[in-house]
């Protein structure tokens, strides 16, 4: 180094960021841009790099707690899949929130087919509504795909005077 050059800084300017430039110590001692100021690898936001995948079990319990929580919803699924959701059911942990949703995922759209069975006395058309937007909303703000259809079959009307399907016990 000669005596009119000034101590502590590079030899070459071309490695020294420009003046203003906020400065962090590199890997090898030397002064190097602040971190912000590099460009990013793999470009653009990090939260768009890389694929999100949902499967169609997730979209299924999102509907079926979904329509659950409408009012005039009595039970979801048929008669037989009610039957077996009794016995599995009673499974400590086994709860089946699914039971009476078919969901078909996509990249970025889903169909959802819901079978319920309502409480009698109210109006089928407007339970139908009620369960297809709350669906759509819980789907859509969960998961971000787009629910492009909701169908609905009832398959029962849960009469005031009739029990609760329940298998016999098999203990005595």
């Amino acid at each position: 180094m000669s005596e009119t050059a000034p101590r502590n800084r590079p030899e070459n300017p071309a490695t020294e960021p420009a003046a203003g430039t906020p400065r962090t110590l590199g890997a090898r001692g030397g002064i190097a841009p602040a971190a912000t100021d590099r460009p990013r690898r793999g470009g653009g936001d990090p939260g768009s790099r890389g694929r999100t995948t949902i499967a169609d079990g997730v979209v299924e319990k999102i509907a079926g707690m979904a329509a659950r929580d409408v009012v005039g919803v009595h039970a979801m699924g048929g008669g037989l899949a009610r039957t077996f959701g009794v016995v599995r059911d009673r499974v400590p942990g086994n709860r089946s929130v699914a039971r009476g949703v078919k969901a078909e995922v996509g990249e970025v759209q889903t169909a959802l087919d819901l079978e319920i069975v309502v409480d009698y006395g109210v109006s089928i058309a407007d339970v139908a509504r009620a369960v297809r937007e709350n669906v759509i909303a819980a789907v859509e703000r969960m998961t971000g795909l787009e629910v492009v259809e909701v169908n609905i079959a009832v398959s029962d009307v849960k009469l005031p005077d009739e029990e609760e399907e329940s298998p016999e016990p098999r203990l005595q």
